[in-house]
Formats: structure tokens, sequence, C-alpha cells
């Protein structure tokens, strides 16, 4: 595993979910909204005390402390792992920078900046921001090679065993 390419994705996607962040607040004010696509996307500026859906609600300190854990468990598993694929090795950096991104916004803005809104049908999806799809799209890498790599061990258990009954 190589821990540069660990840092700098970890540093880059912070510094992006930053920029945007920063972005929103400079150009729009709480709670404004601007639809981008009709009927389907629009900006709007909200800032989340909870965690995802509005869990643990003005639970700041609680939710500080989950994300600062989770960063160490990840931390320490990324270095007890001796074998750690470049994708796993970028899953992990995106994930652990979109944490980083919220706990920011948690401990200095005193609740998390949300601005993306999705309307799909008559459902309007939770407003939710660049570091939390980092997390979620870094969660779901992770799951996918997991399995590809678990089908890849089954197969290869499955020919190994029928190379034998030959």
């Amino acid at each position: 595993m190589n821990n540069k390419k660990l840092i700098f994705t970890i540093i880059i996607s912070f510094i992006v979910d930053r920029i945007t962040k920063v972005l929103i607040g400079l150009n729009y004010n709480l709670l404004e909204t601007k639809p981008i696509i009709n009927n389907l996307f629009s900006i709007t500026y909200v800032k989340n005390k909870g965690a995802a859906f509005s869990i643990l609600e003005n639970k700041i300190p609680i939710l500080t402390i989950i994300s600062i854990l989770a960063i160490i468990l990840l931390v320490y598993y990324i270095n007890k792992e001796k074998n750690i694929s470049m994708l796993s090795t970028f899953s992990y950096g995106i994930i652990i920078g979109g944490i980083l991104g919220n706990l920011f916004d948690r401990v200095f803005l005193n609740g998390v900046v949300d601005f993306l809104s999705f309307k799909i049908f008559d459902y309007y999806f939770p407003i939710f921001n660049i570091a939390d799809s980092l997390i979620v799209i870094g969660i779901i890498i992770l799951i996918i090679e997991i399995i590809i790599n678990d089908l890849r061990k089954w197969k290869d258990g499955y020919q190994k065993d029928n190379s034998r009954r030959k």
C-alpha cells in the first residue's frame, strides 16, 4: 500500500469538499434554493446539525467522536493490512477525506454544510454534500471489490476441486 497516494487522495478529497462548501457559503444565503434542472436537481444551502438523514440531530459532540473513531479505525486497518490494492487505497482515501470534510464543518461551523438537492418523481432525497458522496462512493467501490475478490476465490476453489476430480 502506498501511503503517499492515500494521503494525496485524502487531501484532494478534503480540499474539493471544502471548496464546494465555501463557494456555497459565498454565493447562497442559508435555506436559499436555486433550481439547476427543473423538477430534478437544485442547489439548496442548509446546515445539518445531525448525520445522514439528520439522525442524531444536535448531537455534534457524539458525531464528532464517532467521526474521529471511524478515522482511527480506518487508519489502523489500512496500516495493519499488507496488500491493499490501488482501488482500495483510493476508496479509503475518499472515505477518510469525506469524513474529515464533514468533521471540519461540525467542529468549526457547528453543523455540516449540505447543498445537493434531488427530487425524484415526488420524493425529495435528503440534501447532501460532496463529502457524503465521497463516503458513499468509497464504500460502494470497496463492496464491489470485496464481491469480485470473493467470486474470484470461489471460482479458483471451484476450478481446483474440478481439476482434482478429473
